[in-house]
């Protein structure tokens, strides 16, 4: 994960934000990103009710990473948010979202029309994640570095909503999950447009620059950055993917299963806070690197791990959930401190879409492989991420 763009200090807003900002934005980035998992929540009941087999969840999941990276690049292209005022462009994006939800919602028995549905809410997600950035990024253009565990933890958060209120609504109806995260959209749409004012100073228009891909292997502070998002990025999303299915092996109760998906995968926000804390002492680099040891280390102990003593097994899974999540604010602090001046959105957008794009190529084959080979021995594989981040980033932790 990494935010789309950071404005330069000449172009960022130079009045003090409110001190309602931060919290709303928050909250925004909580509510607003809630529908990315709505699917998976409600996994088994769709098995159940329309037949679909295992893979079928990282097809979906895969659709909606594919739907979020065009969705970025069509955004950074048109330069919507600098053409438009950044509030506007979240309130639509949420709608927008909200509706693909409900449409998806109605159209789940047939598998073709939800996999479009979920492509379009990945779409729309890139004009609310990225875009609530962007509004970070205005109002906090000398302090977002510690805004930024606080807005990605509440996109993990928001990530993990949907299963717990699926514990919440055990008894109640699949749909009324899809119908929850909907309306959660809609009110991050409204509480960003109306408790949101929009920066005295916004930025000029900065257009995508292909170009700056050349950084990415000829700056070798850059590539380190962003060669250890990719190894995050191999690793984040199918862990949580495939979470419910690897509690699934130690829990027999569905609802028991919901709760400790949204405990682990929620356990992310706790590492982004607290890594960004750290961070601000420490640097990006060190804590980013200190994750990546950890969340790779809980993929090698997974063949003892799944079958310790339940909590040690609980336990296991939390450590990776805040470790697995807690780099990410570190990585879009490093590429954003090493890039280019003049293209810093640039390489944040290209660098976000190609680790998206790693994460639909794991996602697919880890889901898939997890049918025939047992996890004991397919977990340990998600290491390959975390060890190559690992090595790529020493050059920044030798320092400047």
């Amino acid at each position: 994960m990494t935010p789309l763009q950071q404005p330069s200090p000449a172009t960022a807003a130079t009045t003090a934000a409110p001190r309602r900002v931060l919290p709303v934005l928050v909250l925004a980035q909580l509510l607003g990103t809630s529908p990315w998992f709505a699917v998976n929540a409600v996994m088994p009941d769709l098995q159940r009710n329309f037949g679909w087999d295992q893979a079928a969840v990282g097809t979906l999941t895969g659709a909606l990473q594919l739907g979020f990276i065009v969705g970025t690049l069509v955004f950074a292209l048109l330069t919507v948010a600098d053409r438009f005022p950044a509030r506007c462009v979240f309130l639509a994006c949420a709608l927008a979202a909200a509706g693909c939800t409900l449409a998806a919602a109605a159209s789940a028995g047939h598998f073709a029309a939800l996999l479009g549905w979920r492509w379009l809410t990945g779409f729309f997600l890139a004009g609310i994640y990225p875009v609530g950035m962007k509004l970070a990024s205005m109002w906090f253009p000398r302090g977002l570095g510690a805004a930024l565990g606080w807005l990605l933890g509440a996109l993990v958060l928001g990530s993990a909503s949907p299963h717990a209120l699926r514990a919440l609504g055990a008894d109640w109806p699949w749909q009324s999950v899809f119908i929850a995260v909907a309306a959660a959209a809609v009110l991050a749409g409204l509480l960003v447009t109306w408790l949101v004012p929009e920066p005295a100073v916004r930025p000029g228009l900065a257009p995508l620059r292909l170009q700056a891909l050349a950084s990415l292997w000829r700056d070798g502070r850059v590539r380190a950055s962003v060669l250890g998002y990719f190894g995050h990025m191999w690793e984040l999303y199918t862990l949580w993917v495939l979470l419910p299915l690897v509690l699934a092996t130690r829990l027999t109760d569905s609802t028991a299963v919901s709760w400790w998906a949204f405990l682990a995968l929620g356990a992310g926000a706790v590492g982004c806070v607290v890594g960004g804390l750290v961070a601000q002492r420490r640097g990006s680099a060190p804590v980013a690197a200190v994750n990546l040891a950890f969340s790779g280390l809980c993929c090698l102990l997974a063949p003892w791990a799944l079958v310790a003593p339940l909590p040690v097994f609980l336990a296991w899974l939390l450590l990776w959930g805040v470790t697995v999540a807690g780099d990410s604010p570190q990585f879009s602090a490093l590429t954003a401190a090493n890039a280019p001046r003049e293209a810093v959105g640039s390489v944040l957008t290209l660098s976000n879409s190609i680790g998206f794009a790693i994460s639909v190529v794991s996602i697919e084959l880890f889901v898939r492989l997890a049918q025939t080979v047992p996890l004991a021995q397919l977990l340990p594989w998600l290491a390959l991420g975390p060890v190559l981040g690992s090595l790529a980033l020493r050059p920044l932790l030798r320092g400047p």
